[in-house]
């Protein structure tokens, strides 16, 4: 889900499990001639070079989408992804991975600690912390915004009027079904998630069962 919306100079950054298809489709009305996208759910379109040409999905890392645009030609561009907090977000994941066996429906903390215990299990892509997709390789932030999924209309009504978008109402896609995501932890499960995560909570000013703590978009 990877957008380059070149005639705007604008660059969004699909996180996995992070509201990817909901921006995707509010973006995909205002593509010019020239934009570019890579997705492979839905529709399939791929960026034909490095390092899109090499795999099928579209959740490239800020840092791979400055490696295609060049350094000078990224620092030209604005650039947003979505944030999300991660133990909800893990449960996305695994609700996500186990939607066709119903294993997560049946156990939810069964199938949460099959996934931390056994690597088969763990999409290299999906199980990536946020923090990655948004840093450069010495650690610092290189996204221009921060959207929090947890207030996602919000904060992109306001991305949209200072990047000079067209507001978009936006819909709900390829959502996982779920109860709320605290149901579905024991201490355990968010000790073991909150040490996967740790950069993200860090980084974002999660904290489980509530609200991101800095009070910004990003």
């Amino acid at each position: 889900m990877t957008l380059l919306l070149h005639s705007r100079q604008v660059a969004f950054i699909a996180v996995p499990k992070v509201a990817s298809h909901s921006i995707r489709f509010a973006l995909r009305a205002q593509m010019a001639q020239g934009d570019e996208e890579q997705v492979a759910l839905f529709v399939r379109s791929r960026i034909p070079r490095p390092p899109f040409d090499a795999v099928e999905h579209g959740h490239q890392t800020a840092l791979e989408v400055r490696s295609a645009l060049g350094e000078e030609a990224w620092y030209r561009y604005r650039s947003f992804a979505v944030v999300r907090n991660p133990w909800a977000r893990f449960v996305s994941y695994v609700a996500f991975m186990m939607r066709h066996n119903g294993a997560f429906e049946r156990d939810p903390r069964g199938a949460m600690r099959r996934v931390l215990d056994h690597p088969q299990n763990q999409s290299a892509v999906h199980f990536r912390p946020q923090s990655d997709f948004v840093v450069d390789d010495g650690g610092r932030q290189i996204v221009t915004r921060l959207c929090r999924a947890e207030r996602l209309q919000q904060d992109f009504d306001a991305l949209c009027a200072e990047f000079g978008l067209a507001p978009s109402a936006l819909e709900v896609r390829n959502a996982s079904e779920h109860r709320p995501y605290a149901e579905h932890y024991d201490d355990e499960l968010v000790a073991r998630v909150g040490a996967l995560y740790a950069a993200d909570v860090a980084r974002f000013g999660y904290a489980f069962g509530a609200e991101p703590n800095d009070g910004t978009s990003g």
